[in-house]
């Protein structure tokens, strides 16, 4: 299963546009919110989660992925149940996505270290220990996978079915929706 976590104040195309590209792509993927089942994100759209962060269990996780937003990032960051969740998964071999300010969250518990990444412009100094190229659009170095920002969301999404379905699901899923990928 693969859950994307939502905190008050996330960017709603770097939550959305995923979703969509995973279903499309026949991916099991559900919202989990961090605090409430109706989660607003930075632009004043609300979305209405599957679950809550608290009651999802880490070892029935595949991925989580963390949409950017300052807002949403700050109230994952301030959420201990949401940190202890993502550095669970991380610890039991299991695959991360976090895009714009989503990978200062990875920064934070030391998982960006040596790892190769890209971030909103402007955040690379709280990257920690993270090889920033933000010439590329989304990268994917071992279980780990950025996006660089609400621009790229659509490239970060077909990035993470491609991980998880195979780059031909990808390449099908872009023609689909007629993107250039």
């Amino acid at each position: 299963m693969v859950y994307i976590i939502l905190g008050n104040g996330f960017e709603e195309i770097e939550a959305v546009a995923p979703m969509d590209i995973l279903r499309r792509g026949g991916v099991d993927v559900s919202y989990a919110g961090v605090d409430s089942a109706i989660v607003k994100g930075g632009h004043d759209i609300h979305i209405k989660c599957d679950t809550l962060v608290r009651d999802i269990d880490p070892d029935k996780v595949d991925m989580l992925i963390i949409p950017g937003g300052l807002g949403g990032v700050e109230s994952v960051e301030a959420s201990g149940e949401a940190m202890s969740l993502i550095k669970k998964v991380y610890e039991k071999g299991r695959s991360l996505a976090a895009i714009c300010a989503g990978p200062r969250i990875l920064a934070s518990l030391k998982i960006l270290e040596g790892v190769k990444a890209v971030c909103y412009p402007g955040m690379e100094e709280q990257m920690g220990g993270a090889v920033i190229d933000n010439s590329l659009k989304a990268v994917t170095d071992g279980r780990i996978i950025t996006g660089r920002g609400p621009g790229t969301a659509l490239d970060f999404g077909l990035e993470i079915l491609k991980y998880l379905k195979g780059v031909d699901k990808a390449k099908e899923i872009a023609s689909d929706m007629t993107y250039d990928y």
